[in-house]
């Protein structure tokens, strides 16, 4: 079912952490997935700091193009800049970024192994609870959430759709940390997709290729079907 608005508005739960400016959104990964979803944040009305691989001025021209409105940044700006953080780059690179980076931080998990670009990864291959409980492993202090990784770059331009909208596409968010998953639903709706709570973050491994929805698309009611039928707990929630 659609998530409705008033849940992604509604008071934190007991024993989360401390509120967090959810208008503002940090991207690693300047690459065409990572510029798309900064364009499209910065429709939606965040403040986006975007970083490539290395000197802020590196990717500057190629932002002011492709993304007009966000600004290159390092990945430590970006850090500084956002409490809300997407990995947008090649799965095997999360391993170059120091694990305490993102301390405290919200991280969604916007990657896919693909062993063309990984190359032969055992790790990430046979992860049997999702890849995203890797990149947990090695970022212990993050808030991970798996999400954004179900379209490609031009299925995320071609496809959003105001609340509400009758065909509009879901995207999942699994994770442990109920109000990072909240928050991160939260951004999905505003980009223009209707957000369905995966449950835990193990479920993420059914966002994942050749266990997902990775290459068509689904409604919030079909996407909740497909994921509770292979297994995972789906939290769906309700109105109050």
């Amino acid at each position: 079912m659609a998530v409705p608005a008033d849940h992604l508005t509604a008071e934190a739960p007991l024993g989360t952490t401390r509120e967090i400016d959810d208008r503002r959104l940090g991207i690693v990964g300047a690459g065409k997935f990572g510029t798309t979803l900064a364009r499209a944040a910065v429709a939606a009305g965040y403040d986006v700091a975007i970083a490539g691989s290395g000197p802020a001025d590196n990717i500057a021209l190629t932002i002011d193009v492709l993304a007009p409105g966000a600004h290159a940044a390092t990945t430590d700006d970006v850090v500084g800049h956002a409490d809300v953080i997407v990995l947008a780059v090649p799965t095997h690179r999360f391993r170059k970024i120091q694990p305490d980076l993102f301390a405290g931080k919200i991280l969604i998990d916007a990657t896919n192994y693909w062993p063309p670009v990984d190359g032969d990864d055992p790790e990430l291959a046979d992860a049997p609870e999702g890849t995203s409980t890797i990149v947990q492993q090695h970022f212990p202090s993050a808030r991970i959430v798996k999400s954004l990784n179900q379209l490609g770059y031009h299925q995320l331009e071609e496809n959003q759709q105001p609340h509400g909208a009758p065909h509009r596409i879901a995207i999942g968010a699994a994770g442990d940390d109920q109000l990072a998953v909240r928050t991160v639903m939260r951004l999905l709706d505003r980009l223009g997709f209707d957000p369905v709570d995966a449950g835990p973050l193990k479920n993420g491994a059914v966002l994942e290729p050749d266990g997902s929805p990775i290459a068509p698309t689904y409604n919030a009611e079909q996407l909740v079907k497909r994921m509770t039928s292979r297994g995972p707990t789906v939290r769906v929630p309700q109105r109050a």
